[in-house]
């Protein structure tokens, strides 16, 4: 039943697979609290790692991390390998993980700089009104102008004093910033720090190679996100996890659909990406989620009920595994109805019948055949996993954490010299800097051309989602990107964050960054 080029999910009539080479094309796990949706989980993203897929993954309740150690063989476990005839097949084994946690207590730290999220996703994240969201897109405008990297709150703080001493000068060019807006963008910002955000905004920044790692043998690693906690923030999560899928987008190159994914995303209790967000918001995601496949990824939402999910955004997902939905109310009712409609018909049985009497561990499947048509829906017995069902312990954590591939490379946090050091050091008139921010960021050290500077520049320290790339742009870009996966298969944004360093001149100020910025705002 284990195959190279397919993820055995379970056996209906026959062993039910999703095709390696179609992975790409996203998927859909859904179901009932208690239905098995975690194990389903499990199931595919070891399944993805034995085949050399990486995998990135938030643990909710805490019981994914189970995936690092190796399971034991329980009755149930070996009763379901029995009834699915996998028996002889059925091994214990951990996953290779990587732990990773927000907050830096149950994993390495994950950060990114206020440049990195960019105005869109931080107006979200703070709930912004309009005029609120132009003034922080001021604030980004005006650092880029200067030159000033804004990496931390403090930084943003800073910027934002800045324009009120300077609203006048301000307002000739962009327009009224009024105290009002900007005290109320300060107050966000104090909300978003007591909810760890000061920790999430930071060095250093989380580098895209990191999740997409492979081991010697060539295993993908699977990158467990501590979520039990950051789901008390639950706006800070799906915007973390939406400005994670933006950062893959915007890095990885064009592949087409590939042998394998390069990276397979689970995005667990999916409906928080939706809940209230606006319909230009909505429009983008499912753009993203359209044409982030070309880049070798694979997205798979998971969530109780399919209607959390648009219409837009659910036609996209290929691969479905459907647990248990229970028809108490109107709503549940509806929920089942569509849940059944979205799958091929099978004439053995009546789908939206079947959705309400399937057992724990069962589900309606249905993956893509060779030819990307849906396969008939069967329902499967989903095979036992082949690593522990519940939680490691606090030891087993931190012995994983001390041996992880980038156990020294996160864990201290680097405070550099960025908007708030020159801002203070221009409050204290001890700023020695030349007036002309073009001529302080262009000018080089010594004689010639400071080449990491340059690239610095053109592949935009401070990059902002919001506009197109120029050809200049794409050219540098490619050019980086194939040195670097020559050197060490890493991707092409992060040359240019290592290269340029501190860098913002005005040949990256006066290109355009960030591709998919131009997509979240219908650029």
């Amino acid at each position: 039943m284990l195959q190279a080029d397919k993820v055995y999910l379970g056996t209906s009539e026959k062993p039910e697979y999703v095709l390696l080479p179609l992975a790409n094309r996203h998927g859909l796990v859904t179901g009932a609290t208690g239905t098995g949706k975690t194990v389903t989980l499990q199931v595919l993203a070891q399944g993805f790692s034995d085949a050399g897929v990486p995998v990135f993954c938030a643990d909710i309740k805490g019981d994914l991390s189970g995936i690092a150690e190796p399971g034991e063989p329980k009755d149930f476990l070996m009763k379901r390998a029995e009834q699915i005839g996998f028996a002889e097949e059925y091994k214990f084994s951990a996953c290779p993980v990587i732990f990773w946690d927000l907050f830096g207590i149950k994993g390495h730290p994950i950060r990114t700089t206020a440049s990195e999220m960019g105005p869109l996703l931080l107006a979200r994240l703070m709930q912004l009104n309009d005029v609120q969201e132009g003034v922080l897109t001021i604030a980004f405008k005006l650092a880029d102008e200067h030159g000033w990297l804004l990496l931390d709150l403090k930084d943003l703080r800073a910027m934002l004093g800045y324009m009120v001493e300077n609203a006048d000068t301000i307002a000739v060019t962009y327009g009224n910033v009024s105290k009002a807006s900007v005290g109320a963008i300060q107050r966000s910002l104090l909300v978003l720090e007591n909810q760890g955000g000061d920790g999430f905004f930071a060095e250093p920044a989380l580098e895209i190679a990191d999740i997409m790692r492979t081991t010697v043998d060539g295993r993908g690693m699977v990158s467990v996100l501590a979520a039990d906690k950051l789901m008390s923030s639950p706006l800070l999560y799906a915007t973390f996890l939406l400005w994670l899928m933006s950062e893959l987008f915007e890095t990885l190159p064009e592949v087409g659909d590939p042998e394998k994914p390069r990276l397979v995303f689970f995005f667990d209790e999916a409906h928080l990406l939706f809940d209230e967000a606006p319909k230009p918001l909505l429009d983008r995601v499912e753009q993203v989620v359209r044409l982030i496949r070309s880049k070798g990824v694979g997205v798979y939402f998971v969530t109780q009920n399919p209607l959390d999910v648009p219409d837009t955004v659910l036609g996209q997902l290929g691969n479905r595994v459907q647990h248990a939905l229970r028809a108490y109310t109107p709503r549940d009712q509806k929920a089942v109805k569509v849940a059944a409609d979205t799958f091929r018909p099978n004439p053995a049985f009546s789908t939206m019948e079947v959705i309400s009497q399937l057992a724990v561990g069962e589900a309606l499947v249905s993956t893509l055949e060779p030819k990307g048509v849906p396969s008939m829906v069967e329902r499967t017995l989903i095979r036992p996993p082949s690593s522990r069902i519940g939680p490691v312990t606090d030891a087993e954590r931190a012995q994983i954490m001390a041996t992880s591939q980038v156990a020294m490379k996160y864990d201290k946090t680097v405070d550099r010299e960025s908007a708030f050091e020159i801002l203070g050091a221009r409050a204290a008139g001890t700023d020695m800097s030349p007036t002309d921010p073009a001529a302080a960021s262009d000018a080089p050290a010594s004689g010639g051309f400071d080449v990491g500077a340059i690239l610095g520049s053109v592949l935009g320290t401070n990059r902002r989602r919001g506009e197109r790339l120029t050809a200049t742009q794409r050219v540098a870009r490619e050019v980086t990107r194939t040195v670097t996966n020559r050197v060490a298969g890493q991707v092409a944004a992060d040359v240019g964050k290592s290269i340029g360093g501190s860098v913002g001149g005005s040949i990256g100020r006066a290109i355009v960054r960030g591709m998919l910025g131009g997509i979240l705002r219908g650029g």
